[in-house]
Parts: structure tokens; sequence; C-alpha cells
């Protein structure tokens, strides 16, 4: 359950109006006017709570729930317990998810500004916003309306941030221009210094970092993630994109719109990830890459070549994937004839 000293809890909400919620259809036998307090877990939920099943190994703690309903798709329905109402839908999970924002709504900001905050005279803070204590609001900068700056986030001079933005606690922003509904969590750095050298034999000289970082309306960036500033091109992040925790992404490059990169992946610089890419963790894509609309990169896949729109790649390097796990069937198979010689 979620605890009550860090979450305060919207319900009760009744089963007509959570279908509405979630998108869903009631199924047969349940009472429109029947009324649930919170969202639980199968194995934790009980007859005044919501639950959801969305992978197939669940069904039998589905079958076993108390959940008093359950968002559903119609395949397990079935399989549900007696008594157990039902909310039938194709996308479960993203169901359940309208259904938790219901029970637990975003928290209302405290409009103020901390008198320990350091405000550059020249910056603009746009109206109702939140500045907690420690927090650095460079020369010139721009803090759009209904903004949520972190205690000791430090928003560098110039940078401009869009209306609705959360800034979490000990983020460092730089040379950036962000969107609107931006969320980025605690101790990300974003529009430091690209790894730029040129090298040679005496020492290796650094090539001025001359670009920005831009980053498109709802995005979400991962705590301690880090997004160098391009050198001259800028880079980019694409409107809807999600970051995980603790990714890199290098200078100059530009990712699509609605990608998902998941922890501990990293991107070298001056490659362009097209729109609704998905990243596993600890993947690593080399730079001046294109990686083509679409595609899906296995977690800790090793990219060093162009992928076309639509792949779906695994391995180091990265290849096709059914290529890739028919490769490691033939080693496991070698390997166990070289335990029976």
């Amino acid at each position: 359950m979620a605890d009550p000293r860090f979450y305060s809890v919207a319900g009760p909400i009744k089963l007509h109006e959570l279908a509405k919620i979630a998108g869903a259809d009631i199924a047969k036998g349940g009472d429109p006017d029947s009324e649930f307090v919170d969202v639980r877990a199968l194995s934790d939920a009980g007859s005044e709570h919501v639950s959801f099943l969305d992978n197939k190994r669940y069904v039998e703690s589905f079958s076993k729930s108390q959940a008093g309903v359950c968002l559903v798709h119609p395949d397990h329905a079935s399989s549900a317990p007696k008594g157990m109402a039902l909310l039938l839908t194709k996308e479960p999970y993203r169901a359940y998810a309208r259904v938790a924002q219901a029970f637990y709504p975003k928290a209302a900001a405290r409009k103020k500004i901390s008198d320990s905050a350091i405000i550059h005279k020249t910056a603009k803070i746009g109206k109702s916003c939140r500045i907690d204590a420690g927090a650095v609001i460079g020369a010139k900068a721009e803090i759009g309306p209904n903004c949520h700056i972190g205690a000791n986030a430090v928003i560098g001079d110039g940078v401009v941030l869009g209306q609705d933005c959360i800034v979490g606690p000990c983020v460092s922003l730089s040379h950036a221009i962000v969107g609107d509904r931006v969320i980025i969590h605690s101790g990300v750095q974003i529009g430091q210094d690209g790894f730029g050298f040129a090298p040679g034999a005496d020492e290796h000289l650094k090539v001025p970092q001359l670009g920005r970082v831009l980053i498109d309306d709802d995005v979400d960036i991962g705590a301690n993630t880090t997004i160098d500033r391009g050198s001259g091109p800028d880079t980019v992040i694409g409107a809807g994109t999600k970051i995980d925790n603790l990714v890199h992404i290098g200078h100059n490059v530009k990712i699509g719109k609605k990608c998902l990169i998941v922890g501990q992946t990293g991107v070298s610089g001056s490659t362009v990830v097209e729109d609704f890419v998905i990243m596993g963790g600890k993947a690593g894509i080399a730079g001046h890459l294109k990686i083509g609309k679409g595609t899906r990169i296995a977690a800790k896949a090793g990219v060093v070549g162009d992928l076309e729109p639509g792949s779906t790649v695994g391995g180091f390097p990265a290849r096709p994937m059914k290529e890739w796990l028919r490769g490691v069937a033939v080693l496991r198979q070698l390997a166990k004839k070289a335990e029976e010689k």
C-alpha cells in the first residue's frame, strides 16, 4: 500500500467512474455504483481495492486475488475468481495508469519562493512558481508559470523553461531551452560540455562546445542522467520522450519523439535516433549513426552501425534479434557437446 506519509489517496471512486477513466467496459454482473478506495497489487488487494492483470505470468495470482475489481484483457476474464468485478480493456496496464492517476492526482505545488533561493535580478520568474531552498537562478534565465524548482537546483544564465515544469533537487541546467510540462528528476546534469577533443601526440586539444540542449514538451528525464550540449549543432530531445535514470546522451545527438530509453544506456555523439525508438537497459549506441523509426534495441546490445526503421536487434555487435538468438542457441549446443566429451 502507498504510505500515507508520502501519498494522499483521492478515493473512493465508483465502478462506473473507473470504467470511464480507464476507457474500459464493465463486465456483466458488475455493480456500477460499487465504490473502491485504492489501487493494490493482485496479491495484496482486498474487496475495496482495484487491481490489474497485464502479464499472463500472473494469471494464477489473478485467479486467487481478493481484489474487488480488476482491469483485465477480455481473453483472461474467464480466469477471474467468483465475485470479482471486471473492467475489460485491451490495454490493462495503460488503463491502470489512468486509474492510479485518478486515485493519486498530482499534488498542487505550494506557490512559494524560499528566502534562501538566489535569483539574479535579470531573471524572469513566471506566475505561481515554487522555488525551494538553496536554488540558484542565473542571469537572464526565464522560468515559465507554474514551475517547481527543487532545493539546490542550479538554473544557469540564459536557460529557458516553459510552463508546468518540475526540476528536482540538485539538478544543474545550462545552455538549455526546455519546453512545457518537462520533468527533470534529482541530480540530472544538462548542458555541460560534450566530450570534444582534437587528439594529438603531445596533447588532446579541447574543442569549444558552442551548441545548446533543446528539450521539447512532455519529456521525462530520470535521476542522475546527463545530456551534453552540442559542439555547434544542438543536442535535441523530442517531444514525449521518456529517459530513465543514469542515461548518458552525448553532444549533437538528436532523439526523436516518444522514444523510451532505459537506464544505463549511452548514446554517443552525433547519432540520430528517429521517433518511437525503444532502447533496453545498458544498450550502447556508437556515434554518428542513424537509428530508424520504431527500432527496438535489446538490453546490453551494442549498436555499431545504422539500423533500418522497424528493426529489432540484440547482442554485440547488435544484429537482428532472431539471428542473435540462433547464435546464442548454437553456442549453448556446442558448449553442451564439449561437456559431454
